[in-house]
C-alpha cells in the first residue's frame, strides 16, 4: 500500500510542558493512581485533583532509578509544613477562607463622578462578603507587627511557600518559619482556638 493511499491517523497533540516529566517521574516511583490514559493510550496527569497539582522534583544526588532524591512540593504549605501544631493549622486556614470569601465580591471600578445608589434592593456587596473583609481585617490587625503579618499573608492567602519566602527576604528559612508560627499563634488567640500566653 502506497503512502498516498494509507489513512492518516490523528496526531496526538503535545503535552504541556513539565507534564511528561511529571507523568515520567510518577510512572518510575510507583506514584500512577495520579495518572490516567487519554484517547492516544498516553499517560497523563489526572487534571482537577490534588495529587494532580503536587510537584514532584528530582535532585542530582542519583539515588533512584529518575537520576535523584524525588521531592513532592506540596501545593498548600499549610499542609506541608509538619512542625505546624492544629491550633495553628486551623488558624491559618480560617484566616485565608475570610480572606477568600471577601474577594468573591464582583465589585466593578467606577469613576468617581458616578451617582452610587444608597439602597440595597438587589444590588451592592453581599453581607456575608462585607463579613468576611471584616473578619480578615480584625486578623490581620492581631497580627501586629508588619513582618509577621506579610509571612501569615503570602503562606496562608497567597499560597507562598517558605522557601520562596526565604529567597525573597535574604533570611534563612528557620526566621521565616518562626515568623509564620508566631503569627499563626497570634491568630489563634484571636480567633478563640488557643489562650494567651504570660510573658
Amino acid at each position: 500500500m502506497s503512502k498516498r493511499t494509507r489513512a492518516a491517523r490523528p496526531q496526538a497533540p503535545k503535552l504541556p510542558k513539565g507534564e511528561a516529566e511529571q507523568v515520567r517521574i510518577r510512572h518510575e516511583i510507583g506514584h500512577d493512581f495520579a495518572l490516567k490514559d487519554d484517547k492516544f493510550g498516553r499517560k497523563r496527569l489526572a487534571v482537577g485533583t490534588s495529587e494532580a497539582n503536587r510537584v514532584y522534583e528530582v535532585s542530582n544526588d542519583g539515588y533512584t532509578s529518575t537520576g535523584g532524591i524525588v521531592r513532592v512540593r506540596n501545593v498548600d504549605p499549610l499542609l506541608g509544613i509538619t512542625s505546624l501544631s492544629r491550633q495553628q493549622r486551623e488558624a491559618g486556614l480560617r484566616y485565608r477562607e475570610d480572606f477568600r470569601c471577601s474577594q468573591q465580591a464582583s465589585v466593578k471600578p467606577m469613576r468617581w463622578s458616578e451617582r452610587v445608589d444608597g439602597g440595597r434592593h438587589g444590588g451592592g456587596i453581599a453581607d456575608s462578603v462585607l463579613d468576611a473583609g471584616r473578619a480578615h481585617a480584625a486578623a490581620t490587625r492581631a497580627l501586629c507587627h508588619w513582618e509577621v503579618a506579610t509571612v501569615v499573608q503570602k503562606v496562608c492567602c497567597a499560597g507562598g511557600s517558605i522557601k520562596s519566602l526565604a529567597e525573597q527576604t535574604g533570611e534563612g528559612r528557620d526566621v521565616v518559619t518562626k515568623l509564620l508560627k508566631v503569627g499563626l499563634d497570634l491568630l489563634a488567640v484571636h480567633y478563640g482556638m488557643m489562650l494567651r500566653r504570660r510573658a
